[in-house]
């Protein structure tokens, strides 16, 4: 299964960078029908995960993906799932 891997580590601290950066894996996944999503937030004080899930579940973002999931054996991942 392909899946696309998106590492925010380097722009943690770049809000309107995060957001471009989710809406363009967002767009290539759908383009390229990549059924799956993998963001790398990393472990520490859990406030990008926060942004980036309040990002997910805006309602102009969630129509476009099938399910979320967020990693219970890494607290740092979550998985975007497409359905085609």
């Amino acid at each position: 299964m392909a899946k696309i891997v998106l590492d925010l580590h380097d722009i943690f601290n770049k809000g309107s960078t995060i957001d471009a950066e989710l809406n363009r894996v967002i767009a290539e996944a759908i383009e390229k029908k990549i059924a799956l999503v993998e963001i790398i937030l990393g472990k520490g004080s859990g406030q990008l995960k926060k942004r980036v899930l309040r990002f997910l579940l805006q309602p102009e973002v969630k129509k476009l993906y099938h399910r979320l999931e967020k990693d219970d054996k890494n607290f740092g991942r979550i998985f975007v799932h497409f359905k085609y």
